[in-house]
């Protein structure tokens, strides 16, 4: 029989990994290869060090591909993800790093996620940072999203988005229509305008956008980011989004 030190690693990367079993451990018989199994177990109970190595090299594998998967999604939807003419921008128009938040306006989450943001674009000029409604919550998240896609229809300049996005995320209660109606109301906008444009084409170009933006790159849940080549769901806090953005903007995590 061959020696443990050669099948282990076969019989192992073949559960882990799917590798590839030698030719010659092909012709072992049942009773063979259940005995092999039996002394490669009880070598990792004794050498657990070999199973620890084997995990780390499985996870950095997988997180590997999915850095890759990540990055061939953000490349084939760039334009869309990064310059879309229905999307809010905020910041630096012309900043180096573009810091993309997909959101809801019932997320709990993204009303911390905006303070999150506020703190870096506050901190960062040279921080591009758009805005894309991803109502996924409920009908009130549907109904927020539109009325807010018609606010940035009515405020090309974003400033009186950015009071409308605040006042509505930042509130209490459940959003909805009426509730996102008196944001804008008290951002100064035209409500009546905004009743009109919640049914126009542009609106729910809008909102079908993001959804398919989403799905493919994978967002299942708000909030979500893309900044750089980098997909982040969840929110990370302030310190963990300066890190991705400096990785973005040089290569680590702080320039």
């Amino acid at each position: 029989m061959p020696s443990l030190r050669l099948l282990a690693p076969a019989l192992f990367a073949l559960a882990l990994f799917g590798a590839a079993v030698p030719a010659s451990a092909d012709s072992f018989s049942d009773t063979q290869r259940t005995d092999i199994e039996k002394i490669i177990k009880n070598y990792l109970i004794s050498h657990p060090e070999v199973l620890e190595e084997a995990m780390a090299e499985l996870s950095k594998r997988q997180a590997a591909a999915e850095t890759q998967k990540h990055e061939a999604s953000i490349a084939q939807n760039a334009d869309a993800i990064f310059n879309s003419p229905r999307q809010v921008v905020l910041g630096n128009k012309d900043g180096d790093v573009t810091f993309v938040e997909f959101f809801d306006y019932n997320c709990g989450y993204c009303k911390r996620a905006m303070d999150d943001m506020l703190t870096i674009m506050k901190g960062d000029p040279k921080l591009k940072v758009v805005l894309k409604e991803f109502p996924v919550l409920s009908q009130g998240s549907v109904e927020a999203a539109q009325v807010a896609v018609a606010v940035r229809m009515q405020d090309p300049s974003g400033k009186k988005y950015l009071d409308f996005h605040q006042k509505l995320l930042g509130g209490r209660g459940a959003a909805d229509k009426a509730r996102a109606l008196q944001a804008a109301k008290e951002a100064g906008l035209d409500t009546a305008k905004i009743e009109k444009d919640i049914a126009s084409p542009e609106v729910r170009a809008t909102i079908e956008e993001n959804f398919k933006l989403a799905e493919a790159m994978g967002m299942n849940g708000t909030p979500s980011y893309v900044i750089g080549k980098q997909i982040v769901i969840g929110a990370i806090g302030v310190e963990g989004l300066k890190e991705k953005i400096g990785i973005a903007r040089c290569g680590k995590a702080t320039c």
